[in-house]
């Protein structure tokens, strides 16, 4: 048989070219970068700017076309954050004590009651990849405010990869599933992810972030969310502040961990949508506090780093957060496609009082998201849709268009004009004129970073210090198991090395479970791992002097009073189960919110001491990662029969494994034996005929207990 030829060898000599191959010449493996048409670039890495740090420039032909052409690649889903969920609320300022600093109404005026529509998303995944994917989360805030939509556009992690929008379709090219096989899916364990990153060290702060827990949250209400940028507030007088926006979730910051997030995208890929869909439904609303950052030009200038890097955080040891107004999501949509699929949101969408920076990153984010729009809801007029629809009133000349709803009567479409007598008219900023901060600009027209954007380094480390052991290990894991993934040694060496930058001990025990290096020994266990990182820090720059900043971290810093408010708690049961301490146990939960699930051996009725027990779910059909805690109800009968199941086992012994509370009656401890769980208080597993169902409740609000000895975590 002939062998294959390689797909590269060049056609035979006097043999015509096919079309596939004329279309392969002109791929990106070409010797000279050009754009689409022939033009050949000299700067792939900056956009055109107004001044090195001054705004980008719309002249920049480059920029536009590269967006572009990013923005249309997919339809009719997002290219980006196409797994979403969404639900409707409203938000209220708690006073109005921003009026120094800003004139907008929605964030000055306690009065007011705003709509929001907040849309929640996976970044690198398609519509139908799972809910617990290690990812970045959008969190994107509409509000409808009287002077127009606010779009707070942002994600559940503060800083980003890049530090300019050139760069965005690179990014998001190497993370997709890589083209030449549409593999792997929702995930960035794979070469060209990792050859993007070792070679652009911008992203190593934001790698660290993805790499933590916060790229694994336990529920949408369970996470933070940024503005990411660096924006502005412009008071009456006209005068300017810079502001990072947070949201900080009332029931507290709470992660899965891998072992969880793994069986789940499994058993339950719609995690996240159910369980936002059911709190809001049984009425535990979600709920987060805006909190903002403020400060002025001059202090920005004192920073050792540059706010207008959206790679970098101010750390809240630095600033502050400053709590101004509360968020309750309390309305479910009504249909996905019409609403959180169709929703709209861009960074350009802002009221009189807020203002963009120079963030070459939102610079181009700010032409980027009309376009995507275009692209993906095929028309100008994709604002009247009723999801993005305003509340206030529109009053233009534009005109036409496909799916145009709105019908203007008369025969003037244009301004100015003294047929339709002079109206609509342009609106002085004393009357709520939009007007765009008039920021002094110089500098010639440069495709370069500042220098004060070079340190890449110095809030990685920030970011490495703040965490606590059990964080470090989760970190180390994440980059022994993404690498492992990584078939290029060449990429993996280089990503060793970058870590070892961040710190020493990070990369030398990445590099350990690569392969890469030896130890004086086995692999160290998660406990031994834990002890030897405890005291791995490193020194930081770019960080204001902080070294480490306790609102980094979800052990040590969780803003939120200890409750069990939305948490769901599984009581394990059989035929025989005592209905008695059921009811006990479901009574002292639900009366602190909590959900309490009987998870039984059938769907039905189970016939139990003192009474029939209704059953929530079945072992078949619900994992121990659902839930929060365990118990183990009363009822030799019911225990007996689940001590012979091996779901049952596992489902205890997996609870226990993740760090989670256990509770059993005194029936049940003979199955907590058989599922290699020792009672142990502190340790956060109870025995009922020692502690009460409120110290059970109490323990269930830890979260977590991360002073189990054993692997807690599966290397």
């Amino acid at each position: 048989m002939k062998a294959k030829q390689s797909q590269d060898k060049p056609q035979p000599s006097g043999e015509a070219p096919k079309q596939h191959d004329l279309a392969r010449a002109t791929s990106p493996a070409g010797e000279h970068l050009t754009d689409n048409l022939g033009h050949a670039i000299s700067d792939d890495q900056n956009s055109l700017k107004g001044g090195v740090r001054g705004p980008s420039l719309l002249e920049d032909f480059l920029l536009r076309e590269k967006i572009s052409h990013f923005d249309h690649e997919r339809i009719p889903e997002r290219v980006v954050h196409a797994r979403g969920a969404g639900a409707h609320g409203v938000f209220k300022v708690y006073d109005d004590s921003l009026s120094e600093v800003t004139a907008a109404r929605v964030l000055t005026d306690p009065s007011r009651e705003t709509p929001v529509f907040v849309r929640f998303s996976t970044v690198a995944g398609s519509r139908g990849s799972a809910d617990t994917a290690r990812d970045v989360r959008g969190f994107a805030v509409k509000f409808y405010t009287q002077e127009g939509n606010w779009d707070l556009v942002g994600n559940n992690i503060p800083p980003f990869f890049i530090q300019d929008a050139i760069k965005f379709p690179d990014l998001i090219h190497s993370v997709k599933p890589e083209p030449h096989r549409e593999i792997p899916q929702a995930a960035s364990a794979h070469d060209t992810f990792y050859d993007f990153v070792s070679l652009t060290p911008e992203t190593l702060h934001m790698l660290m972030w993805v790499m933590s827990d916060r790229a694994i949250p336990r529920s949408f209400a369970n996470m933070e969310g940024f503005g990411v940028h660096t924006f502005r507030l412009v008071n009456a007088e006209g005068r300017s502040h810079f502001v990072k926006f947070h949201w900080k979730p009332l029931s507290g910051i709470h992660s899965l961990v891998w072992d969880e997030a793994l069986e789940l995208a499994g058993r339950d890929p719609d995690v996240h949508r159910r369980a936002l869909w059911d709190d809001i439904e049984r009425g535990d609303f979600p709920e987060w506090e805006l909190g903002v950052q403020v400060f002025t030009e001059e202090q920005a200038a004192e920073f050792d780093f540059d706010v207008l890097d959206a790679t970098k955080l101010v750390p809240e040891a630095l600033v502050p957060v400053r709590r101004v107004g509360k968020m309750t999501l309390n309305r479910n949509p009504d249909n996905y496609f019409a609403e959180t699929e169709q929703v709209a949101f861009m960074p350009t969408n802002l009221v009189p009082g807020l203002d963009f920076s120079d963030d070459p990153l939102l610079q181009g984010r700010l032409f980027s998201y009309l376009d995507t729009q275009l692209s993906r809801l095929g028309s100008p007029n994709w604002p009247e849709l009723p999801i993005n629809r305003p509340l206030a009133r529109v009053s233009n000349h534009q005109r036409d268009g496909h799916m145009r709803y709105t019908i203007n009567p008369g025969r003037v479409a244009y301004e100015p004009n003294s047929l339709g007598g002079g109206r609509p008219a342009e609106v002085s900023p004393q009357r709520g004129g939009f007007v765009s901060y008039p920021e002094p600009l110089s500098g010639v027209k440069i495709r370069q970073r500042a220098e004060s954007f070079a340190d890449h380094y110095g809030q990685a480390k920030l970011f490495w210090n703040s965490m606590s052991p059990v964080e470090k290990m989760h970190i180390v894991r994440a980059q022994q198991f993404e690498l492992g993934k990584v078939e290029t040694r060449d990429i993996r060496l280089k990503m060793i090395e970058h870590l070892r930058g961040i710190n020493p001990v990070l990369g030398d025990q990445v590099a350990a479970g690569l392969g890469e290096m030896k130890l004086n020994g086995p692999l160290p266990t998660d406990a031994e791992l834990m002890k030897l990182l405890e005291g791995a820090v490193s020194e930081t720059t770019a960080a204001g002097g902080v070294q480490k900043d306790e609102a980094l971290s979800m052990v040590d810093h969780n803003t939120a009073p200890p409750s069990v408010r939305g948490r769901k708690v599984a009581l394990l049961a059989a035929d025989g189960v005592s209905a008695e301490d059921v009811g006990r146990m479901r009574t002292a939960l639900e009366a602190q919110g909590a959900l309490a699930e009987v998870v039984g051996t059938h769907l039905g009725s189970l016939q139990g001491q003192g009474g029939e027990v209704m059953v929530d779910k079945t072992l078949l059909t619900t994992p121990s990662v659902i839930y929060d805690a365990v118990y183990l109800p009363g009822g030799s009968a019911s225990l007996k029969a689940l001590g012979q199941l091996g779901d049952a086992l596992r489902f205890v012994a997996q609870a226990y494994k993740h760090g989670k509370a256990v509770g059993s009656s005194p029936d049940g401890l003979a199955l907590l034996k058989q599922a290699g769980v020792a009672v142990s208080a502190e340790q956060g597993v109870l025995d009922l005929s020692k502690q009460s169902a409120d110290d059970f409740v109490e323990a269930l609000a830890q979260h977590r207990f991360w002073n189990r000895s054993g692997d807690l975590v599966p290397a």
